[in-house]
């Protein structure tokens, strides 16, 4: 049987983690974001370990961390922006949760992340970044059950049209 989670994948800055916290005390379950146990688990944040290890090490960890975390059930589990590229990642996204993508217009995204240190994939020039990670993750998203929008969304909206889905999905 499939367990009962809620998966959130998407593009930084499209409200993964704001919705996550929100989402999981709406419904009492616990709220997991794998970046956060990426960091935990190797005691560096992410640009570190983009830094000393590379992307390949923090994309194997990252792969751990999911597979590690979708044993459980009852979660709401933000993904890290890039955890979609691995297909095994995605395969275990699919078989033990429901998985929502959230997405944004790259002008939003933007805004969201410009100021942001904490995203090792920005470098110079934020927004020729955004726009060149945005067109090469074009289809990495499209497998989830659900779509969302948040780029003129407020968060409440946000909420009901996840849990819309749930209820009509379980």
């Amino acid at each position: 049987m499939k367990r009962q989670n809620i998966v959130l994948i998407g593009f930084m800055g499209t409200g993964k983690t704001t919705v996550g916290k929100l989402l999981s005390k709406q419904m009492d379950w616990s709220f997991v974001d794998t970046d956060q146990l990426v960091e935990q688990r190797e005691g560096k944040t992410i640009p570190e370990l983009f830094a000393t290890r590379g992307e390949a090490y923090f994309r194997n960890v990252e792969s751990e961390v999911i597979h590690e975390c979708l044993q459980k059930s009852h979660q709401i589990v933000a993904t890290g922006g890039g955890s979609v590229l691995n297909k095994t990642n995605r395969e275990r996204m699919q078989e033990n949760g429901f998985v929502v993508a959230l997405t944004a217009e790259a002008d939003t995204i933007i805004r969201r992340v410009k100021h942001d240190r904490n995203r090792p994939l920005l470098h110079g020039n934020v927004e020729d970044s955004v726009r060149k990670i945005l067109v090469e993750r074009k289809e990495a998203y499209h497998f989830a059950d659900l779509t969302v929008d948040t780029t003129y969304s407020n968060f409440e909206e946000t909420l009901q049209t996840i849990l819309e889905a749930w209820k009509r999905r379980v």
